[in-house]
């Protein structure tokens, strides 16, 4: 009986030898015919393009050749993938058949450029083309520059509502070594509440991706202007102010599925009291070559209405004088209810060179009331020494000094009538 037990365990065993043995010996031999199923190319694929040329050496290897200082990358054919049915095209360009996805390979572990052994270049990419394009407005910032704040508008007519996202400040200059910065938005005339942001802590280019909502109705929307005031908090928590934007609605289609991103550069406060009559801010410009001269009218700030309320409105009449004798005026909207209108209106005048020496500009601020008299707050004259002197005189030698820039300039306020 033990005989016959060790006998049949012995043929047990040599079966289950002979069994191991046979499927090791297919596994092998599976392997060795799907190594032999790569077949190479009839002719190897050259590419040469201005970036590169790359060349098929044979199974050995790849090697690249760069023709410039731009080294493109190959696009190659795994070996992985080289069972695969192909097509042939008229320019000897491969393109993989549809096929089943069952037969597809499964994926391999994933071997250095160097050591794909039966891969084949196909094509080469440019990483040049794929590269995201830069945002100039965050690159290009002129000299002097204090720091740039984008945002973005809409306003909801049904709810009559001005949907304001505060997106980002850039290339901020701080008093000291760090800067902790937030900021204030104003929906002008109203200048005594505001919604104000998060600190953002230790950064000069504080990404905020906030969203505040002005209630105001569509009748009044474009006479008010956002003003954006950034501040630094410093370690004692007392604010500094940075700079500020200011930017009238007037000129802006605002809706619900328009939304508006907008960039402007921060401008330094002016921290001079007002003057008696209040101020007025206007860029000046010539362009010699076509002979014009173009005036930006601004803003004004501490304006002596005779009578506060809504209904009042505040505007610029912009006149070119020549020898004393009136040529033409231009006159900016009104801004209503605001001791600091906002205007940011350009006007353009034909002047011949030879006329700069003759040539002058008013400015008057004037307020206006439906069905009353207008009454002037304050006029301002630049121009050459014929016609002023100090601020004046030297605001309209900077223009001519310098043609085709914008001057700007802030100045008092005179009464005269």
């Amino acid at each position: 009986t033990e005989q016959a037990v060790a006998v049949a365990g012995g043929i047990t065993g040599g079966i289950l030898l002979f069994v191991l043995i046979g499927i090791t010996g297919y596994l092998l031999w599976k392997k060795f015919c799907h190594l032999l199923s790569y077949e190479k190319l009839t002719s190897p694929i050259q590419m040469t393009n201005t970036n590169g040329t790359f060349q098929d050496q044979s199974a050995s290897g790849i090697q690249l050749k760069s023709t410039s200082r731009s080294r493109s990358v190959p696009f190659i054919i795994p070996p992985t993938l080289r069972a695969q049915d192909w097509i042939n095209l008229t320019n000897e360009e491969q393109v993989q058949e549809d096929s089943d996805p069952s037969t597809i390979p499964q994926s391999r572990p994933r071997s250095s450029f160097h050591s794909l052994a039966g891969a084949y270049v196909v094509g080469t990419i440019n990483p040049e083309l794929y590269k995201f394009p830069e945002d100039e407005s965050e690159m290009d910032f002129p000299e002097g520059h204090i720091g740039r704040l984008w945002f973005s508008i809409a306003y909801e007519q049904e709810s009559e509502r001005l949907l304001i996202s505060l997106i980002k400040v850039r290339n901020l200059q701080p008093p000291a070594d760090s800067c902790s910065p937030f900021v204030k938005v104003y929906l002008l005339p109203d200048e005594r509440s505001y919604l104000q942001s998060k600190t953002k802590h230790k950064t000069l280019n504080p990404q905020f991706d906030e969203n505040f909502v002005f209630q105001v109705s569509s009748k009044m929307l474009l006479e008010r202007t956002l003003k954006f005031l950034v501040y630094h908090v410093d370690k004692q928590k007392k604010h500094h102010l940075l700079g500020q934007v200011t930017f009238p609605l007037k000129n802006e289609t605002l809706t619900d599925d328009n939304k508006l991103v907008i960039w402007r550069d921060l401008e330094k406060q002016n921290l001079e009291p007002p003057s008696q009559y209040g101020d007025i801010q206007f860029s000046l410009s010539y362009n010699d070559y076509l002979g014009r001269l173009t005036v930006v009218v601004l803003r004004a700030r501490g304006l002596k209405l005779q009578e506060e309320s809504h209904a009042v409105g505040v505007y610029v009449k912009v006149s070119l004088m020549n020898h004393n004798k009136f040529i033409k005026s231009k006159k900016t909207a009104a801004v209503l209810g605001s001791l600091n209108p906002v205007y940011n209106e350009t006007f353009s005048f034909k002047v011949d060179q030879t006329e700069l020496d003759t040539a002058s500009l008013s400015l008057s601020v004037l307020q206006s009331i439906k069905g009353e008299k207008t009454h002037l707050l304050g006029r301002v004259v630049v121009g050459p020494f014929m016609y002023a002197r100090g601020k004046e005189l030297e605001h309209w030698n900077d223009m001519v000094s310098k043609p085709k820039e914008l001057v700007k300039r802030w100045h008092a306020l005179c009464y005269s009538t």
